[in-house]
């Protein structure tokens, strides 16, 4: 606000004073301009409502990760599957034996028996195709969410998925198990019976 050139002496002040306070009693809008020109008494402002600070988010403490419940194999499937590998292909008769008293030729005239056995018992109980129809050597793109289970990545693996890489192996998947079925007092343990000649 300008300060006045000449201001007002105290009987021109009071003459002043009495014209403004029964105008402002006769005349509402002359009221209303010295109460917004701050001339007369000025209410006190209406202070804004304070809103409460809000309170940082506080994070929820995150679970530790607990490990996958592990499930208990059935050793009497393995034991099974041990003793048909052993009366078709002699397998576990191979692995124990001493092959370093054999020539080379004679192991390998024994691991194509050992072989064609193995073969055998995988194509009576077992169907068994493989899990990547692309061959071998081919460029292969593993999109996001690929199934870490049935594709293993090997490498310079950095980052994320889509990854992108040749086909070393193309896995194999099992879609049908098929065992003998075993009588109720069949002891699996024994896997192939000692043999006495008479």
């Amino acid at each position: 606000m300008n300060t006045p050139a000449q201001l007002p002496g105290f009987f021109s002040r009071l003459s002043i004073a009495f014209g403004a306070f029964f105008k402002s009693l006769g005349d509402a809008e002359f009221a209303a301009r010295v109460r917004d020109d701050q001339v007369g008494p000025v209410a006190a402002p209406v202070a804004a409502p304070t809103v409460a600070p809000t309170p940082a988010p506080t994070m929820a403490p995150t679970p530790a990760p607990t490990a996958a419940p592990l499930r208990a194999p059935t050793a009497e499937s393995a034991l099974q599957l041990l003793s048909l590998f052993q009366r078709e292909a002699r397998l576990i008769d191979f692995a124990q034996e001493n092959l370093s008293a054999y020539a080379d030729a004679d192991i390998g005239a024994a691991a194509r028996v050992v072989h064609e056995g193995c073969a055998r018992v995988l194509r009576e109980h077992f169907s068994i195709e493989p899990v990547r129809v692309e061959a071998e050597g081919a460029r292969v793109t593993l999109e996001e969410g690929f199934d870490a289970a049935s594709v293993r990545l090997t490498g310079n693996v950095v980052g994320q998925a889509p990854f992108k890489g040749t086909l070393s192996h193309r896995g194999w998947r099992a879609t049908r198990v098929q065992l003998p079925q075993l009588a109720e007092k069949h002891d699996a343990h024994v896997l192939a019976p000692a043999e006495v000649e008479l």
